[in-house]
């Protein structure tokens, strides 16, 4: 599928040599800043918030995303998604992907071929798989997040951000073919974490477009709101990327991570098992209708999260339940005020999209919709404790099933994994290690009622055993790297960073 295409052709290398020069010393800066959100989180700035602005128009292609389907920019995938119906389907580099350089390098490859309506795929079987060309579905791709480098391209021995290398490579190779489509070179952006970090982005994107000879705002970006610190400064990102931002995103999955991370040495805050942390807890509604406040405000759309129920057309209980709790959950979001939402199987694509169009009387957005709220930190704080009577021994060993299979499967480059009819990336399985690391350090362990103890190591080891034993398939290298992670003294931030330089590029 790749014969005749430079991926990396001088002129690029050099342009991401410029970046990574002209970046890398501020990104590294920014990096630092984090540590300090564990003790004091950043503050909203009241000049940005009295003052009148809005973004930048949106595109007409952006403005009507009822249904977003996501998924690995892997070829097969890609076709199904861009066929599915849906508005727009997010080609993820990041959590739904994994940072191996073949994985990346094919799934760039695969986009490439997206973006000019030529992508074709042969499965082992030998069943052929062909992209339309005249698909209507808005391709938007995801590059990893500002933590990750791309160790396989250097600079005087230093590895490039991943973020840079994604963007750049994206946006070199497809911008002028998806113009001539009528869309755009549409991305959205993960993990930011402040406004400081979000106008990092802003000047990365505005020296790409420069580069390309594109005029200003001609990349459009959705940010995903998917760490603790960013939701309190929610509007301040708005306006740091006023000219290129098109909406934001509900992120819940590694919102929740970030709040495990955020509070990880504080007992008082220690959540209760992740099947209980659902959006109708009182700080979760919270986030969502900041979300949709903030976007509203200044002209963004507000996109809701990715509920993991997947259909499952083998058992037609299980798939009438999914399709249930999909339902609920995206009439829900109609009802804050979203725009319109993620799925992760096309089977959901035409049941959301009809949800969207019957709650929002056939409009393209919501946009005049304000929810009739105001910035509240102390809501946004308003956690639910870990009961009395303590943790299920069910939920306690969902998590180490969950990280163990996850982290199998991740290592041998695969980033989405349905398990237990639930669909699992790298933000899930953070919930669960990380989950699985604080219930272990806090100084107040929950107890496991069904186990007449306490959380422990010896628990865990119990509970690592029967899950190998359960699965043998599971890799040795995933076992090492849950008990690495869990039993380490200090919290490890991310584990797709510590994973790939211990493991990843072993297998």
């Amino acid at each position: 599928m790749n014969e005749g295409i430079d991926l990396l052709p001088a002129t690029l290398r050099k342009f991401l040599e410029h970046l990574h020069r002209r970046f890398e010393p501020r990104r590294r800066q920014l990096l630092k800043m984090r540590k300090n959100f564990l003790k004091e989180l950043p503050s909203p700035c009241a000049a940005i918030r009295a003052s009148e602005w809005s973004i930048r128009e949106l595109p007409p292609p952006l403005r009507k995303r009822h249904v977003e389907i996501t998924g690995p920019a892997d070829p097969k995938l890609i076709i199904n998604a861009l066929h599915s119906g849906a508005d727009a389907f997010m080609a993820d580099l990041e959590d739904a992907s994994t940072p191996h350089w073949e994985v990346q390098y094919r799934g760039q490859i695969a986009l490439y071929h997206a973006a000019r309506g030529q992508l074709q795929y042969i499965s082992p079987e030998g069943k052929q798989y062909k992209l339309d060309p005249l698909y209507q579905t808005l391709l938007l791709m995801r590059p990893r997040g500002l933590h990750l480098v791309e160790r396989e391209f250097r600079v005087q021995g230093q590895p490039i951000s991943a973020s840079i290398f994604d963007v750049a490579v994206y946006l070199y190779h497809n911008a002028e073919p998806l113009l001539k489509r009528g869309a755009g070179p549409y991305l959205y952006i993960p993990k930011i974490e402040s406004a400081q970090e979000a106008r990092l982005w802003d000047e990365i994107l505005t020296t790409c477009e420069g580069f390309l000879g594109l005029p200003l705002g001609t990349v459009r970006a959705t940010v995903l709101i998917e760490t603790f610190p960013a939701a309190f400064q929610v509007e301040e990102i708005l306006y740091e990327l006023r000219e290129h931002i098109a909406g934001l995103n509900a992120g819940r999955w590694d919102y929740l991570f970030s709040i495990i991370k955020t509070y990880q040495n504080f007992p008082e805050f220690v959540l209760p098992e992740r099947e209980k942390l659902t959006m109708d807890q009182p700080f979760m509604r919270a986030y969502a209708l900041e979300v949709v406040r903030a976007a509203h405000r200044r002209g963004a759309l507000a996109i809701g999260g990715m509920s993991a129920f997947i259909p499952d057309r083998k058992n037609p209980d299980l798939n009438a339940r999914a399709i249930e709790q999909v339902k609920s959950d995206k009439s829900r979001e109609i009802s804050q005020g979203f725009d319109g939402a993620w799925v992760a199987h096309p089977d959901l694509v035409p049941i959301v999209k009809q949800l969207f169009m019957e709650g929002l009387g056939g409009a393209a957005n919501q946009l005049s919709t304000l929810p009739d709220t105001d910035f509240s930190p102390e809501a946004l704080k308003a956690f639910p404790h870990v009961p009395a009577s303590g943790i299920s021994l069910t939920s306690l060993k969902r998590n180490i099933e969950v990280s163990l299979l996850y982290l199998s499967a991740w290592l041998n480059g695969q980033g989405a994994v349905a398990l237990f009819n639930l669909m699992e990336d790298t933000a899930t399985a953070e919930i669960a290690r990380a989950q699985l690391w604080q219930w272990l350090h806090t100084s107040q362990t929950p107890s496991v009622a069904e186990k007449h103890t306490s959380v422990s190591h010896a628990l865990y080891e119990e509970l690592i055993q029967e899950t190998t034993q359960a699965y043998p398939h599971i890799k040795p290298e995933a076992i090492r790297l849950l008990r690495e992670m869990v039993y380490s003294p200090k919290f490890i931030p991310f584990l797709t960073t510590y994973a790939y330089v211990k493991y990843a590029r072993q297998n």
